[in-house]
């Protein structure tokens, strides 16, 4: 069966932007994710189709060849067999999606380990950075319609002096104890008998290299703090205790070591107006005795502006109403939740002596109304005093 054009696959235009192809391709990879669409081999297929469509038109070189030759040019690109996942490089494109989020197992799955093979370990040029941590406090706004956010943060970046070597002179040795491997071997006993453990070399801390002649600016660290901006992108539909992984941009490593993250957590504002639910809101709205009585329309408050609502006649406070999709959005999804609006009765505190004549005449209806507890309120009173 012949290929399908990529930009067809993506459902995205000639001309779109790096950014429009990304989103494009995350939508379809939540879509056919095979934990979501368990023993489908149709959805596999379409997962593996996006994915090597996205491969070709994130990448400026295949994207220019294709756009010129068509799927020819890209002959050999994949090596005799086609697109499998060994030919996948964009991984950590989606490892910042918040953990549990679907993306990160089946990458995790699909690749081993962790994202793009480093893992988190120690490198063979030096050291890894510390991963850096940092909140975010978003409005029910924001998180309505996605927001970009520019932070200043604090990072270890390679020091300039001596261009991330530690050394004044830029001379190192090798380290005596570990012999250049970062490594050393410890025997412990216990009751099982002599036990090997393969830990960090103390002496080099994991380098392999001895300074003798530290660098003033950095101490022989490497590195010195720096203050820079970042950039994040927030997803509409975040919730609090998620968190965006910003790959590579934590503290450098130590002599030229591969950097840390920085994990973005999510933080949620206290708003005035609504409670949220997961996807859904809540909110109370007052209204008066008459309106209550009579029934009326309402300007209802959302977070994408006001819309109306009819109180029907003979509304009881307490009363729930739902507008639908009127909540918040689904992460990477065009599904919202419900608004739900909960009237309120208000009985009023002052009243003018017109008021107070007007309510007058409506006690004497009251009667006619049979305003009385009904029966199952008088047993619960009876047990309670029994």
């Amino acid at each position: 069966m012949a290929k399908r054009d990529y930009y067809e696959v993506l459902g995205v235009e000639k001309n779109a932007s790096e950014v429009e192809i990304k989103k494009a391709y995350r939508k379809l990879a939540m879509k056919f994710h095979p934990d979501k669409n368990p023993d489908n081999k149709a959805a596999e297929e379409s997962f593996k189709e996006a994915s090597e469509a996205y491969e070709v038109l994130s990448d400026p070189t295949k994207k220019q060849k294709y756009d010129q030759y068509g799927h020819a040019g890209l002959e050999g690109a994949f090596g005799g067999h086609g697109f499998s996942w060994e030919n996948f490089t964009h991984a950590n494109d989606f490892s910042d999606i918040f953990s549990g989020g679907g993306l990160g197992s089946i990458f995790e799955h699909l690749f081993g380990g962790s994202f793009g093979g480093s893992g988190g370990q120690t490198s063979r040029s030096g050291n890894r950075g510390e991963d850096l941590q940092i909140s975010l406090s978003l409005t029910l706004e924001e998180i309505n319609k996605g927001v970009d956010k520019k932070i200043k943060i604090n990072v270890q970046e390679s020091c300039e002096q001596c261009s991330g070597s530690g050394s004044a002179d830029g001379k190192t040795q090798s380290c005596s104890q570990c012999h250049g491997s970062g490594q050393v071997r410890q025997i412990s006993r216990s009751l099982f008998g002599q036990m090997q453990t393969i830990v960090t070399c103390p002496s080099c801390n994991g380098t392999g290299k001895i300074i003798k002649n530290k660098c003033l600016k950095c101490g022989g660290d490497g590195r010195t703090a720096k203050t820079k901006t970042i950039s994040i992108n927030i997803p509409a539909g975040v919730s609090e205790g998620q968190y965006i992984r910003l790959r590579g941009q934590g503290n450098r490593g130590k002599f030229g070591g591969q950097n840390g993250d920085i994990l973005v957590l999510i933080h949620e504002k206290e708003h005035d107006i609504f409670e949220r639910q997961e996807a859904d809101l809540v909110c109370d709205y007052p209204i008066s005795f008459a309106s209550a009585a009579l029934g009326t329309e309402i300007l209802c408050p959302t977070l994408s502006g006001q819309v109306k609502m009819k109180i029907p006649a003979g509304t009881q406070s307490g009363k729930v109403f739902r507008l639908r999709s009127q909540g918040l959005p689904h992460v990477n999804s065009s599904y919202h939740g419900d608004l739900f609006v909960k009237v309120r009765v208000i009985t009023p505190t002052k009243l003018s002596s017109e008021e107070k004549e007007l309510f007058q005449k409506l006690i004497h209806f009251d009667s006619q109304h049979k305003l009385l507890p009904n029966k199952s309120f008088f047993s619960k009173l009876k047990d309670f005093f029994v």
